[in-house]
C-alpha cells in the first residue's frame, strides 16, 4: 500500500506535557520522499485556483510555501515576527495563550487585489494564520486559500477561520 504524508509524521506522546500527543513534522522534511508526498498534495490542493502570490508564515510556512511558489511559477511573500524585515512594513498583533505576539510582512508586497495563498505547517488555534490574513486584507489583498500539512482539529482553528477556505493535508481529531 501507498504511504501517505501522515505515515512519516512521528507523533510523541505527552510532550511538551502530559496528555499532548505532539506531532513531529520534522520527520516528514527529513525524508524526500515524505517532503516531496506533502508538496505534491498542497500542490494538488491549489489546481484550478485563481491566485497570484503565495505567503508563508514564519518559519514552517516558508519551508512548504517556497517550493510550491517555484513549482507553480509565483512570487512568495514572507511573514515574519516582528522586527526582521528591513523594509517598511505593515504589522498585525494577536493574542497567545499567554501574552501577544506580532508578525509583519513588507508593505509593498501585496498589491491591492491580489488573490492570496497562506501556507503553513499547522493549524491548531488558528490564531497566527487569521493575523497573517489581517496582514494581507490590510494591503488590499484577498485571501483566496490557507493551505497547511496538518491540523489538529480538537483546537478548533477552521473554525475560526470559517470565513477562508482552508485545506489541510492531514487531519487529527485531537489536540
Amino acid at each position: 500500500m501507498a504511504k501517505t504524508v501522515a505515515d512519516y509524521v512521528r507523533t510523541i506522546p505527552d510532550f511538551p506535557e502530559k496528555g499532548i500527543m505532539f506531532r513531529d513534522i520534522t520527520t516528514v522534511l527529513a525524508d524526500p520522499d515524505g517532503f516531496k508526498l506533502a508538496i505534491d498534495d498542497l500542490v494538488k490542493a491549489l489546481e484550478g485556483l485563481d491566485f497570484d502570490v503565495i505567503a508563508g508564515t514564519e518559519s514552517r510556512g516558508f519551508i512548504f510555501g517556497t517550493p510550491l511558489a517555484y513549482l507553480l511559477h509565483k512570487p512568495f511573500v514572507l511573514i515574519r515576527k516582528k522586527g526582521k524585515l528591513p523594509a517598511e512594513t505593515v504589522e498585525q498583533t494577536y493574542d497567545l495563550e499567554y501574552g501577544t505576539a506580532t508578525i509583519e510582512m513588507h508593505k509593498d508586497s501585496i498589491k491591492p487585489g491580489q488573490k492570496v495563498v497562506l501556507v503553513d505547517d499547522l493549524i491548531a488555534t488558528g490564531g497566527t494564520i487569521e493575523a497573517a490574513a489581517k496582514l494581507v486584507e490590510k494591503l488590499g489583498g484577498e485571501v483566496v486559500k490557507m493551505l497547511f500539512v496538518m491540523e489538529l482539529a480538537g483546537l478548533k482553528g477552521r473554525e475560526r477561520l470559517k470565513d477562508y477556505d482552508i485545506y489541510a493535508t492531514i487531519t487529527y481529531p485531537g489536540k
